[in-house]
């Protein structure tokens, strides 16, 4: 038994610093080519505790992103209480369940939803996987490979709080959403959240959505008092993007399972959730891309934390 474990440790040692090389030689040789537009933008989206509306903000950024042109691919990352697909009224036959088993590649599991977005279901309910394996989690992350180029944006919804499996992912990505409400509960979270997040990373680039806020004044006033905290405390600057009104409608497009974008355009909480979508593609999205290097660079980092 113990040699088979040795075995099983040092065949994953030996996949690791295989990706590793392989997925350098990809960077090189995609920046060689000078096409940094071609490679895939990493965005996770975090939050300190549920309730926050975490997975809504994903699904509906994911729809107003899209309509803004870009292809997007939204990732239910949350493997214990997967609802992405819950979210969006959808039955996809195939999540990621399917992927951990080896049953199906990552590609295969690809559904269409609203809006023109495209989605990867985490199959809800499916307890078991949040106790995966680093072999069985380092399986699933290696079939991201082939998704370098299919999309311009992957938005990856992952679970409330930290537990390691999603720090390793929050960590890999090129830049994070932490969103958070105006409660004092949510508030200290997502302050936490933050403060890990900046321990494991002093230069990861965090950005706090405000949610179900009453209006702009008191979105800017708990954004303040908590970037102040994290600048006094942790010494970094974490970079207020937007805000979202409490909004009944919202509420109402929950219900119906729809994006509350698409059902609601003209929605406080749409304007405002469109806002947060031209931030993300603003003037600079073309640098913000080339630093990040896409899927390839996601999966150097992801390996390098397995390897510790």
């Amino acid at each position: 038994m113990s040699q088979m474990n040795n075995d099983q440790a040092e065949r994953l040692r030996q996949i690791v610093e295989d990706t590793k090389r392989e997925i350098m030689m990809r960077e090189r040789s995609r920046f060689q080519m000078n096409d940094p537009a071609s490679l895939t933008r990493i965005i996770a989206i975090t939050s300190g505790k549920g309730g926050v509306g975490k997975t809504n903000i994903t699904v509906n950024l994911a729809t107003a992103l899209a309509n803004y042109g870009r292809r997007v691919l939204v990732l239910d990352g949350d493997l214990g209480l997967a609802n992405v697909d819950v979210v969006l009224g959808m039955t996809p036959k195939y999540n990621l369940s399917h992927v951990i088993s080896g049953e199906r590649k990552l590609k295969d599991i690809i559904t269409e939803g609203p809006g023109g977005i495209m989605v990867i279901a985490g199959g809800s309910g499916i307890q078991e996987l949040i106790n995966l394996s680093d072999w069985e989690l380092l399986r699933f992350m290696l079939n991201m490979r082939e998704l370098e180029g299919l999309f311009d944006i992957i938005l990856i919804d992952t679970g409330a709080g930290l537990s390691h499996h999603v720090l390793r992912c929050v960590l890999a990505a090129d830049e994070i959403l932490v969103v958070t409400t105006p409660e004092p509960a949510a508030i200290t979270d997502a302050y936490a959240t933050i403060k890990l997040i900046l321990h494991k990373n002093d230069k990861a680039r965090i950005s706090l959505v405000m949610n179900m806020v009453k209006d702009m004044a008191d979105a800017q006033r708990m954004a303040e008092r908590l970037t102040a905290v994290v600048k006094r405390f942790i010494g970094a600057d974490v970079k207020f993007s937007s805000y979202i009104r409490d909004d009944q409608l919202v509420e109402k497009a929950v219900r119906n399972q729809e994006p509350f974008i698409l059902s609601y355009p003209s929605a406080a909480a749409s304007v405002e959730l469109n806002r947060l979508a031209a931030n993300l593609t603003d003037s600079c999205y073309r640098e913000t891309t080339a630093r990040a290097g896409g899927v390839g660079r996601f999966l150097r980092r992801l390996t390098g934390l397995f390897s510790r």
